[in-house]
């Protein structure tokens, strides 16, 4: 069986994937475009998403490079001004970008904090402004407008996928600035989640385990069930055509994290420092 065949055609003619340029993100556009859908994917690196749409120019669908620096609020909102004039709004949103700086507690700045949780973190944010403020918009549309622009499939104004990580369910060695985005995006999704309620919108949650990506190569630990990066791609689109709010993989490594944040704390540290090293003196290293 084709690797990249899933169980049903995707249901999205259009997609914004952040993040396309690698990793998760450059896998799941692959799939996508080979599933005929239309990808606008952006990233900061014009070169990787001309390489990767030379490579799916025969795919049925097709890869729209966008080169964009999520950090910046103003280009995201000109992107979709530029959208507007046009009559470009994807039906599908894939929030993946995001970067990773492992440092321990003698390397500890604020400035390598900010840097992380600028991308991580306000970068989604950044994201999320113009999408959620047309998708309220469409829903709110009256039944003429609906006519002239259509709704997402299933009736929906729109379907948002943000990747957080595992890694946010509890502090981690190492990952302080990491782990405290991924949280801070966790609570972000589980807020809307609620407030989106009867609104047409569809949020889901992507928290993987560890997968091989320019980002985790960075990891000098070993790193428990790592999962290929086109795996995860595929497990991503299964859960975004579920009705799950959290898509999460591998199963088995995520519930073993899950149980950790129910853990009380003298046994959580007891355990996590004695498996990771955690609390050795690195300068003596």
């Amino acid at each position: 069986m084709n690797r990249d065949s899933l169980d049903s055609r995707v249901p999205w003619k259009t997609a914004w994937v952040t993040g396309a340029g690698r990793g998760i993100g450059a896998e799941l556009t692959r799939l996508l475009c080979r599933q005929g859908v239309t990808v606008y994917g952006s990233a900061r690196s014009s070169e990787e998403l001309e390489q990767l749409r030379q490579e799916l120019s025969h795919c049925d669908g097709e890869l729209i490079p966008v080169v964009l620096d999520i950090r910046d609020s103003h280009a995201v909102q000109q992107l979709f001004y530029d959208w507007d004039d046009v009559g470009i709004m994807p039906e599908l949103v894939v929030l993946n970008a995001g970067s990773h700086d492992p440092f321990s507690v003698y390397e500890f700045s604020s400035q390598r904090c900010k840097e992380l949780l600028e991308i991580n973190l306000q970068g989604t944010i950044n994201c999320l402004d113009p999408v959620l403020y047309r998708y309220l918009k469409r829903d709110g549309a009256t039944e003429r407008q609906r006519q002239t622009e259509p709704l997402a499939p299933g009736g929906l104004s729109g379907q948002i996928a943000v990747v957080s990580s595992s890694a946010g369910y509890r502090g981690l060695p190492v990952a302080a600035a990491y782990g405290a985005g991924k949280a801070a995006l966790i609570n972000l999704c589980e807020s809307l989640r609620l407030d989106l309620r009867g609104s047409g919108i569809k949020l889901q949650l992507i928290n993987p385990g560890f997968v091989r990506t320019p980002l985790t190569d960075k990891n000098d630990f070993p790193m428990p069930a790592l999962m290929e990066p086109d795996e995860a791609a595929r497990r991503i689109v299964k859960g975004l055509l579920s009705d799950r709010f959290e898509i999460i993989f591998p199963r088995r490594f995520v519930y073993l994290l899950k149980l950790f944040r129910v853990m009380p704390y003298r046994w959580y540290f007891w355990l996590v420092g004695r498996v990771t090293g955690a609390g050795r003196d690195v300068r003596n290293n």
